[in-house]
């Protein structure tokens, strides 16, 4: 029987061959492919590559230069990975062309890309590309005023989800170019990217950035006002790094995870966690902070880092803008879990805005998390680089803490805890911006431990020249006015809403100016601006305005009503040598309405009421007697000191009408002497044409007793002695000499006018409620109308019981006010 042994021994030698075959077909397959990639003309595929990939983006494509396919041996590959080469991909004067309604022909351009492709991972579907260099790119964006962008490729319809997934390891660069052209935003800037070749820590850019900018804060208020911001900011940041500090301390006392503690230390700057809702971003947070504060040194693991660097150069908003900056790595963007670093040093105009933080998931844009210096020469310049209304403000400086959360159409920041100065005074708050329909809305609670008054000059365009020229303000104050020209910009009004308060604690001011602190309530709805209140300290007792300022019409129309509460007369002439004696109050109240652009224009049409009241006061003998002209009296006096006085009434009582302020009651009643004054006040040209009426109580000799004057205008008043009546009086005197020496003393002589006003009947006027028409509308009401019959004057002057009342004064809410005349 025969053996099957040399069969099977057959077969195998067949196999043997087949798969050596098959082998060396393979080996020739391979060297045949290199030698054919390596031999082939690959620009003769450039039309294909460059019509598919034009066909892909829906826009041309063109690879003008060389076309090229390599083979490298694989970097970082070991055992037998590292004989399997990498097929490598370069292209040079790469084209990218923008739609035809575009500025620029091309929407990108490359002098070169070249890029080594993973050959195992192909067998998976997997594109894993180590690198892709990029040879100086650069970029055209545009938008145009209608939404049409050039960055919106029209892709082909996808019938599915692709079966093949791109790895992108990395993107290198040397330089790079960027365009921005917006219609929408009135951007036009070209900015220049270049990688930093090293990575830099955030924490060494804070450091870098605070001293910069610090350094900018003293060119803008000056190197003292710069170090008080510095004392501000290094207090905020202590207190910042105490919070972080105990809350962490309380999280590691109650057991709790490294998670949870983490989310607690967000928790401690209040809006870390709240603008970011993740832990990623609370960690973003914590690094921020404590980098702010300088507890965390440079180069700490886990420290974010910057790989590029760039410039920017052109107009925003037609405001002219430069800058520099840091950016992390490109492919740190792909990365939600990694805060991703951002830094900016910037002018825009006359303003500097520097930032140094994080932003978490920038893809997305879901956080942000910044260090944000501000200077400039106005806070109102920020309109238009951010589109937030706030008031002309002397040159300022703030840092803060900027955090904040993007969500479409609701997304919300805080400028948190910062500290500023203007001016000359210290402010420190924290505002919010919240994204709303169907305006945006900003609040917040602002303080100045201590404030320049004149600070406060600004907003209503009471400022020098000098100051005015600082903030670019062209509108200039007339030599010969007071009361401020600058227009209100209305048309800022109806871009956002407001809830703001502000409160200054102490308030520094100049001269005698007896206003101690200051508080109000900002609220703007749709262009209609209201302050309510706006309260005063002054004089011991308090000043309360509320005003409400509707600009979303022109004319621009204004109510608002005053109230004068316990202002004690010592403290409102703390100069006045002769009130020093004085023991009354002064409280009053005001109602008045006006339309104009300004407060100039607000003051030309006011209508409305005025009255003030002074209530168990004393004054000093020699003021009244000075008053009077009294000489005899007066000598007394200046030789043998002052006595006081008790006033029985003192009462104003004015109407406006169209600008212009009529008396009903002006008029002070002493035991001693009765003073009444009459004429007008006008608002539109500032002029005064007032007389005042001296009457003596008792017998008086050497009295020069005539009228007095106050003319002129409010920036230069003046006041004498009616010349006309003193004449008279002087003829006398020459005439009665004449006759007898003696007879020339009776001119001199003044005798007792014991009649005094009628303080019952003045009390019960001014206890109604002063009232005011609606903007626009004229007052109706005469100013002899309700004036005391004792007390209104025919032409002449003199006093009498004068009829001829054509109009008579709108009824008025009656208010009873007699505890506040009783002093309360």
């Amino acid at each position: 029987m025969t053996s099957p042994q040399p069969k099977a021994r057959s077969t195998g030698r067949t196999l043997a061959r087949i798969f050596a075959w098959l082998a060396l077909l393979v080996v020739v397959l391979a060297a045949a492919l290199a030698v054919f990639i390596l031999t082939f003309d690959w620009n003769r595929a450039k039309p294909w590559v460059n019509e598919k990939v034009s066909e892909a983006i829906g826009r041309p494509f063109a690879i003008e230069g060389d076309l090229k396919v390599g083979w490298r041996a694989p970097a970082g590959e070991t055992g037998w990975r590292a004989w399997v080469p990498w097929p490598r991909f370069s292209a040079t004067q790469i084209e990218v062309a923008n739609p035809d309604w575009a500025k620029a022909p091309h929407f990108a351009t490359l002098d070169e890309i070249d890029f080594e492709v993973m050959v195992l991972p192909l067998i998976a579907r997997d594109i894993v590309i180590p690198a892709i260099n990029l040879v100086n790119p650069s970029v055209d964006v545009e938008r145009l005023a209608d939404g049409r962008n050039n960055w919106t490729f029209k892709l082909p319809a996808s019938s599915g989800p692709s079966t093949w997934k791109l790895d992108l390891h990395d993107i290198t660069f040397a330089k790079g170019n960027l365009a921005v052209s917006d219609q929408q935003t009135k951007t036009d800037v070209q900015i220049a990217v270049d990688l930093l070749g090293h990575g830099i820590p955030i924490g060494a850019v804070m450091q870098q950035q605070e001293a910069a900018s610090r350094s900018g804060s003293a060119q803008v208020i000056g190197a003292a006002g710069a170090r008080r911001l510095a004392q501000q900011a290094q207090a905020q940041q202590a207190s910042e790094a105490a919070a972080v500090s105990a809350a962490s301390a309380a999280s590691g006392a109650s057991g709790s995870s490294t998670g949870d503690a983490a989310s607690q230390t967000g928790a401690a700057s209040e809006a870390g966690s709240a603008a970011t809702g993740s832990s990623t971003a609370t960690t973003a947070t914590a690094v921020t902070a404590t980098a702010a504060s300088g507890a965390q040194p440079a180069g700490s693991p886990g420290e974010p880092f910057y790989a590029i660097g760039w410039t920017l150069k052109g107009t925003y908003n037609k405001t002219p803008v430069s800058g520099t900056g840091k950016l992390g790595g490109v492919l740190a963007l792909q990365d939600p879990r990694r805060p991703f670093p951002v830094q900016a040093d910037v002018r825009a105009g006359d303003m500097h805005i520097a930032l140094v933080g994080t932003l978490t998931d920038p893809a997305h844009l879901a956080a942000v998390d910044l260090r944000l210096w501000l200077q400039g020469a106005s806070m109102a310049h920020l309109y238009n680089l951010t589109g937030v209304t706030l008031p002309e403000t002397p040159p300022y400086a703030t840092e803060g803490r900027f955090v904040g959360a993007f969500h479409p159409g609701a997304s919300e920041f805080r400028y948190e805890n910062f500290t500023g100065r203007v001016g000359g005074s210290d402010l420190n708050g924290t505002l919010a911006y919240v994204q709303r329909a169907p305006r945006p809305l900003l609040k917040g609670d602002l303080v100045s431990n201590l404030l320049q008054f004149s600070d406060l000059a600004p907003i209503v365009g009471a400022d020098s020249s000098s100051s005015k020229a600082k903030r670019g303000d062209t509108v200039k104050q007339p030599a010969d006015r007071v009361i401020p020209v600058e227009p209100f910009r209305t048309d800022r009004w109806s871009a956002i809403d407001a809830d703001v308060t502000f409160t200054g604690r102490h308030i520094v001011k100049q001269g005698s100016l007896p206003i101690s602190d200051l508080y109000t309530h900002v609220v703007m709805t749709d262009g209609v601006l209201a302050l309510d209140p706006l309260r005063f300290g002054v004089a011991g007792g308090t000043l309360a305005t509320r005003l409400t300022l509707d600009g979303s019409g022109v004319p621009l129309k204004a109510r608002g009503t005053v109230e004068a509460r316990h202002l004690k007369l010592k403290q409102l002439f703390p100069n006045f040598q002769t009130m020093q004696s004085a023991l009354g109050e002064v409280n009053g109240d005001a109602s008045l309405s006006a339309t104009g652009n300004s407060p100039a224009a607000l003051a030309a049409t006011s209508n409305g009421e005025v009255k003030a009241l002074v209530t168990q006061g004393t004054i000093s003998r020699l003021l009244m007697e000075a008053a009077g002209l009294n000489v005899a009296n007066v000598v007394y006096e200046k030789l043998f000191g002052s006595r006081d006085v008790e006033i029985n009434c003192a009462a104003a009582d004015f109407v406006a009408t169209n600008g212009v302020l009529d008396p009903r009651v002006f008029a002070l009643d002493t035991n001693d002497a009765v003073i009444d004054i009459d004429g007008p006040i006008d608002l539109r040209d500032e002029s005064l044409d007032l007389k005042i009426h001296p009457h003596t109580k008792g017998f008086r000799v050497f009295s020069l007793r005539s009228p007095l004057y106050a003319k002129g205008t409010f920036k230069n008043p003046h006041v004498g002695v009616d010349a006309t009546a003193l004449a008279l009086r002087g003829g006398a005197m020459v005439g009665l000499g004449l006759i007898n020496p003696f007879a020339a003393l009776i001119p001199l002589i003044a005798p007792s006018n014991n009649k005094p006003l009628p303080c019952a009947e003045l009390m019960a006027q001014m206890r109604e409620h002063p009232v005011a028409p609606p903007p626009g509308q004229k007052m109706r009401a005469s100013p002899e109308a309700a004036k005391p019959a004792a007390t209104r004057t025919d032409k002449t002057g003199s006093t009498g019981t004068g009829t001829g009342s054509k109009t008579v004064r709108p009824p008025a809410a009656q208010t009873d006010l007699s505890t506040l005349y009783k002093g309360s």
